[in-house]
């Protein structure tokens, strides 16, 4: 393979493992939801991968993520723990939040994923507030904030961005517009679909783009990188992408109900791991390869299925722990 080739390769597979590590674990997921052995709600980000694999391929350890209800791919795709999400999920004590979080309250300093939570917008200020730190610590840190298109409807949406372009705050704010907040389409809460429209009316850079391609993606998010990095200020990526699953739960294109108007069958033959593993093989890397890669993925899934399973429990003594402040 030519040199000129093989760097861009690199930076694809790894991507692309990123990808089916995030695809696989929720499958497994989904299939213990309808099991019934997993009772938090789970809101899945299956379909959107290449989003935060892209992303992720453009930050460092130290670089912060901030979530949302949907994070699980945000959370591996940066470099969490499996086992102790796996552990999380199931509510056992090794879980990366203790067992207190669930599905939608991931944490794993080590890597820089400070907090995800449930409420529509709200890691988006801190993300802010993260950026204002490093730029006053002179840090040479990078905030990114992840959400989806209805949180651009909240009003520290606009708030957060207003700031961050003030102060000029080494801040990345990325809509994953998979065109529905909960089970309304995109039509049915805006006069437009405009979203990207929002930075420049805030004055900072902003961008639209295929968000199931992940070296596009990459590619938006290493220019947003190096400009936070600069000092030149913060960045809005619109990633126009697609979830397969529900709002919340494991049904197939259904979202509390509503069937979501025949929209899957025209979004599944775009799916991002079968893009990137077709971009790979015109790269000159083997099916041998890729086949290795979705071994290993298996075997990581599956032992953090394992640890989850013979891990304890909280210990009921420690109801209160991390609720008070113990003086």
């Amino acid at each position: 393979m030519p040199q000129t080739v093989r760097p861009q390769a690199d930076r694809l597979i790894r991507m692309f493992t990123a990808m089916r590590r995030i695809r696989i674990f929720e499958e497994v997921l989904a299939d213990l939801v309808v099991a019934g052995e997993i009772k938090t709600p789970c809101h899945l980000y299956i379909g959107q991968e290449a989003v935060a694999a892209g992303m992720a391929e453009a930050l460092q350890d130290e670089d912060t993520i901030w979530g949302c209800h949907r994070s699980h791919g945000h959370y591996l795709a940066k470099g969490g723990d499996m086992n102790a999400l796996m552990a999380e999920i199931f509510g056992k004590a090794t879980g990366c939040s203790r067992g207190r979080g669930g599905s939608m309250h991931v944490y794993d300093e080590r890597v820089g994923i400070l907090g995800t939570v449930p409420l529509v917008a709200a890691t988006i200020p801190v993300a802010v507030g993260a950026a204002l730190a490093y730029k006053l610590r002179k840090q040479p840190h990078v905030s990114v904030a992840f959400f989806g298109d209805g949180a651009t409807e909240e009003g520290h949406f606009h708030e957060s961005l207003n700031m961050a372009s003030l102060y000029k705050l080494p801040a990345i704010f990325v809509c994953e517009n998979n065109l529905y907040a909960s089970h309304l389409h995109i039509s049915e809460r805006r006069a437009k679909d405009n979203i990207v429209e929002s930075g420049n009316a805030h004055g900072m850079a902003a961008t639209t783009v295929d968000g199931n391609d992940a070296m596009a993606m990459y590619t938006a998010s290493s220019a947003a990188v190096e400009r936070a990095r600069s000092g030149a200020g913060p960045t809005l990526i619109e990633a126009r992408t697609f979830r397969w699953r529900g709002h919340v739960g494991p049904a197939w294109d259904m979202d509390v109900g509503v069937k979501r108007n025949d929209m899957l069958k025209e979004w599944m033959p775009k799916d991002p791991l079968a893009r990137a593993r077709r971009e790979l093989l015109d790269a000159g890397i083997s099916e041998a390869c890729l086949e290795a890669i979705e071994e290993d993925v298996w075997a990581e899934v599956t032992a953090s299925l394992a640890h989850a399973h013979s891990a304890p429990w909280p210990a009921p003594e420690t109801v209160n722990d991390h609720v008070f402040v113990n003086s």
